[in-house]
């Protein structure tokens, strides 16, 4: 048997060494490998393991063997998942390892901005010290507004922690739960016209892609943040940028780019480095010690049971995934 598996610079040591020791071929292959380099390993591969590399049509269709695709990790947008139904290969994510991991990650990226972290660190960094002057003002989170775009596990848990900080919360999601800790809002420029805060914790699809648009950017408050968690593409980041440098809402935080890796130069979004209020994270709000644990597990559960051609276990709720008919079973 052979896995190839993709972005190998997300280190699975752990994965790799199970799969290795059931006697499975290990092939790994780094972030932004050609195409024609995956197909040339994938035309006798049994398992396809990818966590941010496109898996496209074409590249589906060049694997005579293929028995399933395994996201280790959650956004299924860059599967072709119409192809591989196709040809009957089941394709399975891994939905629950860090719903809380993320939650807190973009409540630490939100606390960081209502206290100037960056600025304050520059300056510490720079001079050594910084007097408290109106210059270095922060915000208290306690009776402000936190505006959640998307409220499933990940929206849900940054609500809980929201409201044992005493703010208000409202959330916006057409499948809005009913056990949200907060306000349902069903307009989503009403609702960021309210927020001191917006958190993004939505998936990414035809109908999220730049759901946060210009229009949407425009209604925040001139001393309102964004926090973007979840996909780059869901926030139209051109309209960003242009409302960052034009001063029109307070700053920003996000994990996640349309274009990755983020880059000082020669990339659309290069000019945010240079912004004290704007703070970058490459991605890692979810890469914690028990998370990562928790992927390699769940992961490694999924492809034995591919392997050993066996239903794998699709535990996500997206209607993508849990339209598929062959080779997959869902929890009873």
């Amino acid at each position: 048997m052979k896995a190839v598996r993709t972005d190998r610079e997300l280190e699975m040591g752990g994965l790799d060494a199970a799969l290795r020791a059931r006697g499975v071929e290990v092939v790994l292959l780094p972030d932004g490998a050609p195409e024609e380099t995956i197909i040339r390993e994938l035309r006798d591969a049994d398992l396809l393991l990818m966590c941010y590399t496109p898996v496209s049509a074409r590249i589906i269709a060049s694997a005579p063997k293929l028995k399933g695709i395994v996201k280790y990790g959650v956004g299924i947008d860059a599967i072709d998942i119409p192809a591989a139904r196709a040809r009957g290969i089941p394709v399975v994510n891994v939905p629950a390892y860090a719903e809380e991991t993320v939650a807190e990650g973009a409540f630490a990226l939100m606390l960081g901005l209502a206290r100037r972290f960056k600025a304050i660190q520059h300056e510490i960094d720079a001079s050594g010290w910084a007097w408290p002057t109106a210059r270095w003002l922060g915000q208290d989170l306690s009776g402000a507004t936190l505006g959640l775009v998307g409220v499933g596990r990940i929206g849900r848990s940054m609500a809980r922690m929201a409201a044992a900080f005493r703010m208000r919360v409202l959330g916006f999601d057409p499948r809005l739960a009913a056990d949200f800790p907060g306000e349902r809002r069903e307009d989503l420029v009403s609702m960021l016209a309210e927020c001191d805060f917006v958190s993004i914790h939505c998936v990414l699809n035809a109908q999220t892609r730049h759901l946060v648009g210009a229009a949407e950017i425009a209604a925040m408050k001139p001393l309102a943040f964004l926090i973007n968690v979840s996909r780059g593409e869901i926030v139209d980041e051109a309209a960003l940028l242009a409302a960052l440098q034009a001063k029109r809402i307070a700053g920003a935080a996000l994990d996640v780019y349309g274009r990755e890796p983020l880059a000082r130069n020669s990339h659309p979004l290069s000019g945010l480095y240079a912004m004290d209020n704007v703070i970058l994270w490459p991605h890692l709000t979810f890469y914690t010690r028990q998370a990562m644990h928790r992927l390699e597990e769940e992961t490694l559960a999924r492809c034995v049971e591919i392997l050993e051609g066996k239903p794998v276990l699709v535990k996500s709720t997206d209607p993508r995934l849990r339209a598929q008919t062959q080779g997959v079973r869902f929890p009873d």
